[in-house]
């Protein structure tokens, strides 16, 4: 039977591969760049992330009398920024993927039972849906960090909690309409199961949204640690983050600029690359 359904249900020839846009290439360019900076830290820096010097505090620039071996000078307590600044790609990367992967599965799963099944499943997503919609998320992060502590795992789950939502609209909202499709009708007459029905058919009609949404909100999950890490409700020291390295930064900004200057551009880099990254899928679909 799950033979017949699946040769009845035979995709249609492929189209012609449409030539991605350029920001695409660069937005991928980006986030991949600041994945391999961060996968490979331990071997581009002569310095740990921690490790302190007072005899360098303060120390300009390379480029500007200070020393080589601490390229992008150092913060007040003699660590070297660029050391600092690869070790705290590694949080906002992690932040970022890991809390993405966990509030799209969750939203999307959610989004399919409510969508698709219907009744009081779908009744109480919805209003689950509209009861977190109603408070600003950045919020909702602070208060549950400011409650529970700060660490990484916490950091996680409470970014994919505040996030969940947004995939769970899309995908009900997809699957409401793929669900009365004729593909999805004819399975159901051929005797598929509900379950099969859902993960064969209907989940890769609305992944493409889904993928686009992923990508934005890679980049709002890392502004959002970035805001957190700056109130200090993010990862603690000594790990780096660019949000509390930018906090840190912000008492000799008048005389050490690159302690801020530095952190705040790569999380501006960051989210342009995503953001572009986001536009290039939504354009290709």
């Amino acid at each position: 039977m799950t033979a017949a359904v699946d040769a009845g249900l035979a995709p249609s020839p492929a189209r012609p591969r449409q030539r991605r846009p350029l920001q695409f290439h660069v937005g991928m360019a980006i986030v991949v760049g600041v994945v391999l900076i961060a996968v490979f830290a331990p071997y581009l820096t002569h310095h740990g992330y921690a490790d302190q010097d007072l005899i360098k505090s303060l120390q300009p620039p390379a480029w500007r009398s200070g020393d080589w071996s601490y390229p992008l000078g150092a913060d007040r307590l003699g660590r070297d920024v660029l050391s600092r600044l690869m070790y705290g790609a590694r949080v906002s990367m992690a932040v970022a993927v890991l809390s993405v992967l966990l509030g799209g599965g969750l939203g999307t799963a959610l989004g399919l039972i409510g969508g698709y099944f219907g009744g009081w499943p779908d009744r109480v997503i919805g209003r689950l849906i509209d009861i977190q919609l109603s408070f600003p998320p950045v919020f909702i992060a602070i208060a549950i960090m400011a409650a529970l502590g700060q660490s990484l795992p916490k950091l996680v789950l409470v970014l994919a909690f505040v996030t969940w939502v947004q995939y769970a609209r899309i995908a009900r909202a997809n699957a409401l309409s793929v669900r009365e499709r004729e593909f999805v009708q004819a399975a159901r007459a051929l005797g598929a199961a509900e379950v099969r029905i859902v993960l064969r058919h209907v989940l890769p009609s609305i992944l493409p949204p889904l993928l686009v949404v992923g990508a934005v909100n890679m980049s709002n999950v890392i502004l959002a640690e970035a805001a957190l890490s700056y109130l200090g409700l993010g990862v603690q020291p000594p790990t780096p983050a660019w949000g509390s390295m930018v906090s840190e930064g912000r008492s000799v900004q008048s005389i050490a600029w690159w302690n801020t200057v530095f952190p705040g551009t790569a999380i501006a880099l960051l989210v342009i690359g995503a953001n572009l990254l986001s536009d290039g899928l939504q354009r290709e679909r």
